[in-house]
């Protein structure tokens, strides 16, 4: 075996090992559940992530991007009332539209979105020791890396994606290049994600992406135009689509 396949076998290993130990944990989930929380990921390979200043515009907001045709969604923690949200769209859209939470900062906001019904956790940075909860439970966690250091830590530790937050330099480009050089990391670009490069982000590597602002557009939201955000939405999704499934490499 040559050093590159032993050096990712062990990582495979690594990202692997709490997987295997949840029975018995508190909020444990099972097996099945972690990859097909992976498998919406590998299949949809869009997340459309929400934070609004008011509760209010909150539910109007995500449902018009459900509307437009996501299928993933974030509620992030910084939107008020985000996990009364989070729950309702939850019951609402069980088995169809996949739920998660983000801006998550430490365990108990982990405890506190999944006791709500969140179906993967999303950093805004590298923090190991929630990794190590989720992972230890078969939660899919997603997070915030800026460098490919932090992307191959947070894989070590157990994260099966990992969210490139803030954006980089070169974009797409700079996904090519990580990805090609350390092809065993599912990259998640988030910042730097537009309607138009979504699409060009998975062709050059990226296992998903993540949009905010770009579908969410402040404006539109302030206006209550929730006809543009699914709109927004729209074309985003056929810009995704032109990519196809991924691969999944977790």
């Amino acid at each position: 075996m040559s050093l590159n396949a032993a050096f990712r076998t062990t990582l495979r290993t690594n990202s692997r090992t709490f997987a295997t130990a949840a029975s018995g944990l508190d909020r444990a989930k099972s097996v099945e559940n972690y990859n097909a929380v992976l498998e919406k990921f590998a299949t949809i390979r869009a997340c459309a992530v929400l934070r609004t200043a008011t509760s209010e515009a909150c539910p109007k907001a995500m449902g018009a991007a459900i509307d437009g045709g996501f299928k993933i969604t974030e509620f992030t923690l910084t939107t008020p009332n985000c996990l009364e949200h989070l729950a309702d769209f939850r019951q609402k859209y069980d088995g169809d539209v996949m739920v998660g939470c983000g801006t998550i900062l430490n365990i108990e906001d982990a405890e506190r979105a999944v006791d709500a019904g969140s179906e993967f956790i999303i950093t805004p940075v590298m923090l190991p020791d929630v990794i190590e909860w989720c992972a230890a439970r078969n939660i899919v966690s997603v997070p915030g890396c800026q460098t490919p250091t932090e992307l191959v830590s947070a894989y070590r530790h157990g994260a099966p994606l990992q969210k490139l937050f803030p954006g980089v330099a070169g974009g797409p480009g700079w996904v090519k290049a990580v990805s090609s050089a350390l092809p065993f990391l599912s990259i998640n670009p988030t910042s730097g994600v537009d309607l138009q490069n979504a699409g060009e982000f998975l062709k050059m590597g990226a296992a998903s992406v993540g949009l905010v602002a770009p579908l969410f557009d402040p404006v539109a939201i302030a206006n209550e135009d929730w006809d543009q955000i699914a709109k927004n939405a729209e074309e985003c999704m056929a810009n995704v689509r032109t990519a196809g499934p991924y691969v999944r490499k977790a």
